[in-house]
């Protein structure tokens, strides 16, 4: 080769080398743009130590899009660096898109943390707030440290993100904690690349972070019954913020009113909550007249396992859970002989138990009963209190004294509620510690806003392939919290970042969320409106990974359906963008609307109207309805007969009402869903019954023959366990019967499950055993809820689809 082509081709070399990030002496460099929860999990600090590991040198920092990360050195440790980056990631962390491009080498000499990037449209996903770690655990328990006793140590492991972040990239100046300059023992932590609380944004310690105060109902040291008057908001001057004294004297105090019979409203992570001592009858009855809730069960914070277990049966499962970073309030079966009052959770026999998920909490339980009613700082219907004027102001009436705190809560979060079903973690109710993690999507789709349902409300975002459902709004007919519904919306807007293409919302007229869209419309937004049940199955289908068409069983209490009447009872075949109604319950009157949901009675004798004469059906109410008198049933039976204020509803949730009735088991309601969950408990440890007779015709599962059934039962007084079981065993065989009839018609095998109703984890049971030995595969909820929790999640993925469609 002649010297010009040798010239030539080392030129060509050269510029080889630099487009794969490399110089003639082996040297490369890579730019790695990582996306998902990546930021205040600990994870810059993990990939400057891995850095180092390799002796690569670069820097990382945080930018809209996620975390940037360039590194530089040989070839061979390069190459290991992305590899190891996925393989040994924080426990908190979750990557979901890892992207990575060689660039030209810079001579760098060192790896270092760069300041976080600003940007117009960040895709990076704040973390969930994550209950205390051990270590820390171990640290505020040990004498011997500088943070013993301290109520809101954190690392990058655990403690406050959600709910004190304000916007992004999440740095401490971006969250709540901006207020507090770090002394100089934690500005060397979170500068120490060894540390485990190098970058951590909440970093704080006695001497520089927040503290807490005790103050009293009326001023002065309260007692029974609970005064009135607003509480002092004006924290004690004790010699410097957070002092050691201040903390445990506070707490310790705190801790001896409850011991004491007190009701103390407790600000925590996420809100305030009202506690008080579980085992004293006294206290608890006191709490219920004071919130205006006399049946729906109280949530339990106990000290640690141990104390779990002398109240209730603890699975291995149930451990995991109990002990997982979110801390769910998970529900347990009681144990005979368990110390908890009775009206913890009246008639249950199921606990709602969670471990304390803060430095706070675990000291208040140290010092105080072992077991806490730990149940939301509010009245029920309204919003969480989560600040100190406010929950002053609201909770006074409720509350003896308040323990308040100094760090802001910028959006405040109830505690999540889940169940076992099949050893998995079964969510109820997906709040703090889940939110805002995202649901991955089987498909891309536009930006969508969905608002959601009426009850239960969470409203959703759903960008390329992933949906950020909002933590657990509440139902949205109370003032404040659909005042609150349009600010949360709003906050995620900006916090995300990102401008919706369309509003999703229910098909009814009259849900705040649909008025909430229709404003959207008026400011130019596009809607689209979704039903009720078509949103449940999709939220299913998007929950699996799934694509369409399945069939898909939606069985609530109440949605809109498309033809003007309520359904609830509904067997669809579905995909994201459509549905067709293959089957349904036998629709009934809803006499008086709200109040026939309000009153299980009202709806068991319009099944009872539905199934008998009209003469058969006032004898069989006069003897199995005590409850409900003479000018009542009048009432019902003219509504009834004439149609007035009385809608058709193919409802499950309302059959569970009148058969809750029927059987004696609840013919008013406290709270919503109350007959149905008792009807369950009613069941008990039955074995699965025979099921009753119904039929399957004309369009509908007709369960007249069931009710019928059940009402000669009851006339050769057949325990209420057995027909309780034998009606949940009627349902699962018309729901599976149902499905096979579907099936063989269109060839689907797959079955989604979803609506409040499967909630019902012994209907769920037999549904999906049905189901499996019928041939077919059942689909349940595993990320979201089945109830209208997780509708949001439903509605944006049918937006997104029509838009394609």
């Amino acid at each position: 080769m002649r010297a010009g082509s040798q010239a030539s081709w080392g030129r060509i070399v050269a510029a080889a080398e630099r487009d794969r990030g490399e110089t003639g002496n082996g040297i490369r460099r890579s730019r790695i743009v990582v996306r998902g929860t990546v930021q205040g999990v600990g994870f810059r600090p993990f990939v400057y130590r891995l850095a180092r590991a390799l002796d690569l040198a670069g820097w990382v920092r945080n930018g809209p899009d996620g975390v940037v990360i360039e590194v530089e050195g040989s070839a061979a440790n390069v190459a290991a660096f992305a590899p190891r980056l996925q393989a040994e990631l924080p426990p908190l962390a979750r990557i979901t898109a890892l992207a990575e491009t060689p660039v030209r080498p810079e001579g760098a000499a060192a790896f270092v943390i760069r300041h976080s990037e600003d940007g117009a449209q960040p895709t990076a996903l704040i973390p969930a707030d994550v209950a205390t770690c051990e270590r820390c655990a171990a640290e505020v328990a040990d004498p011997a440290d500088r943070r013993y006793g301290y109520p809101f140590t954190n690392c990058t492991d655990c403690g406050p993100r959600f709910t004190i972040v304000e916007t992004v990239p999440y740095d401490r100046a971006r969250t709540t904690m901006r207020a507090f300059t770090m002394c100089p023992a934690c500005r060397a932590e979170y500068t120490d690349p060894l540390s485990r609380r190098f970058h951590a944004e909440p970093n704080a310690c006695p001497e520089c972070g927040p503290h807490v105060w005790l103050a009293f109902v009326g001023g002065g040291p309260p007692s029974p019954p609970m005064p009135g008057g607003p509480p002092d908001l004006t924290p004690p001057d004790l010699g410097g913020p957070g002092g050691l004294p201040e903390a445990a004297s506070v707490i310790g105090d705190a801790a001896q009113l409850l011991r004491a019979g007190l009701v103390v409203a407790v600000k925590g992570l996420g809100g305030f909550h009202l506690a008080c001592d579980a085992r004293n009858p006294d206290a608890v009855q006191r709490l219920r007249a004071a919130k205006r809730r006399q049946a729906k069960p109280f949530a339990l914070m106990v000290r640690d396992l141990a104390e779990a277990a002398r109240h209730c049966q603890i699975t291995p499962e149930a451990r995991a859970a109990l002990l997982a970073p979110e801390r769910p309030i998970l529900l347990l079966p009681r144990r005979e002989g368990s110390e908890i009052a009775a009206a913890v959770a009246p008639g249950q026999r199921h606990l709602g138990v969670m471990l304390p998920y803060t430095p706070l909490h675990r000291l208040l339980l140290d010092a105080g009963p072992p077991a806490l009613v730990m149940t939301s700082g509010n009245r029920s219907e309204e919003p969480i209190a989560h600040e100190n004027e406010e929950a002053a102001a609201r909770l006074a009436p409720l509350a003896d004294a308040f323990l308040f705190h100094n760090r802001d809560i910028r959006t405040p979060c109830d505690d999540s509620v889940a169940r076992l079903y099949r050893e998995e973690l079964f969510l109820i109710r997906r709040s703090r510690g889940f939110v805002p993690r995202p649901v991955r999507l089987p498909r891309p789709q536009a930006a969508v806003l969905a608002c959601g349902g009426e009850q239960k409300n969470t409203f959703c975002l759903a960008r390329a392939s992933e949906a950020i459902l909002s933590q657990h709004i509440g139902d949205l007919d109370n003032a404040e919290t659909f005042d609150y519904y349009g600010q949360a919306i709003e906050h995620f807007r900006r916090l995300f970042r990102t401008v919706p293409t369309v509003v999703a919302h229910d098909l009814h007229p009259d849900y705040l969320s649909t008025r909430y869209a229709a404003e959207a419309a008026r400011q130019g937004a596009r809607t689209i409106a979704v039903q009720h049940h078509h949103a449940h199955i999709a939220s299913c289908l998007a929950d699996n990974g799934l694509e369409g068409p399945v069939i898909g069983v939606a069985f609530d209490g109440t949605g809109y359906g498309t033809d003007g009447t309520l359904w609830g009872g509904e067997i669809l075949v579905a995909d994201y963008a459509g549905f067709r109604r293959a089957t349904h319950l036998r629709p009934v009157r809803l006499p008086g609307g709200e109040a026939a949901i309000r009153r299980p009675a009202r709806m068991a004798y319009a099944y009872l109207l539905d199934a008998l004469p009209e003469a058969e059906a006032e004898a069989a109410a006069q003897r199995w309805l005590p409850g409900l008198a003479e000018a009542e049933r009048q009432a019902v039976a003219w509504q009834v007969r004439r149609g007035v204020n009385s809608p058709l509803s193919s409802g499950a949730g309302r059959l569970f009402d009148a058969v809750s009735a029927l059987l004696g088991v609840c013919d008013t309601a406290d709270y919503e869903g109350q007959a149905a969950v008792e009807l369950e408990i009613a069941a008990g440890d039955e074995a699965t019954a025979a099921p009753y007779p119904f039929a399957a015709d004309d369009g509908s599962l007709d369960l007249r023959p069931a009710i019928r059934a059940m009402l000669r039962d009851r006339e050769l007084a057949v325990p209420v366990a057995t027909i309780a079981a034998r009606f949940h065993a009627t349902l699962a065989e018309a729901i599976v019967q149902a499905c096979r009839v579907v099936a063989r018609d269109t060839g689907l095998e797959r079955v989604c499950l979803s609506g409040g109703t499967f909630q019902n984890v012994r209907l769920l049971e037999q549904v999906v055993s049905g189901l499996e030995a019928a041939g077919l595969q059942p689909f349940w909820h595993h990320q979201v809820p089945p109830n209208d929790g997780g509708l949001s999640l439903g509605q944006a993925v049918v937006a997104g689809a029509m838009l394609v469609a």
